[in-house]
């Protein structure tokens, strides 16, 4: 396979390119007929590579799949290309939600209510809208409400692989200001 690698990372990389979602590995060595110890060592090469050479684009592994990714030490030329086409910033109540949601899911939104204590109907409806979370079952309760879950789509916003990366909670620290 050895003479053959600059052609399957060729391939890979146009694969990668013309994807919307992360490819899994598995989807790699299907299509081409792979062992996943090569695939994994073709990607790390791919990614290396990439680094090396400070490419514009890299190679991440996100939402348990490789993507092709804009190089962070390059953003200040793409954030002058994009700043008409900017994503509105989440608000401070979508990032609250949000986050209940990804430490407690699945979950309901009269649950997330209690937590925040005040409603999110319209903040889990931007959420569903905006694909960062999605509706994971029905709660077996009265009124079988839905319950909540993040999506492929919130891991790689937040360039996570999977719910594990997310910071313990123990880790967070807030700092209240006390008033004398």
């Amino acid at each position: 396979m050895s003479e053959n690698v600059n052609g399957i990372i060729g391939a890979i990389e146009a694969l990668l390119f013309v994807a919307a979602d992360p490819v899994p590995i598995e989807v790699i060595k299907e299509l081409f007929c792979i062992t996943e110890i090569e695939a994994i060592s073709i990607l790390e090469q791919m990614k290396n590579d990439k680094e090396v050479q400070k490419t514009g684009i890299i190679l991440r592994k996100v939402a348990e799949g490789y993507q092709l990714c804009t190089n962070p030490i390059y953003s200040e030329y793409v954030s002058m290309l994009s700043t008409t086409q900017r994503r509105q910033p989440l608000s401070q109540a979508a990032l609250e939600t949000l986050s209940i949601i990804a430490y407690k899911q699945p979950i309901t939104r009269s649950e997330i209510e209690s937590i925040r204590g005040v409603k999110s109907f319209h903040v889990v409806a931007l959420l569903l809208e905006k694909g960062l979370v999605e509706k994971v079952g029905v709660k077996n309760s009265l009124g079988h409400p839905s319950l909540l879950g993040t999506t492929d789509e919130f891991l790689m916003h937040f360039g996570l692989e999977c719910l594990d990366d997310l910071p313990k909670v123990e880790s967070l620290v807030i700092e209240v200001e006390h008033e004398v």
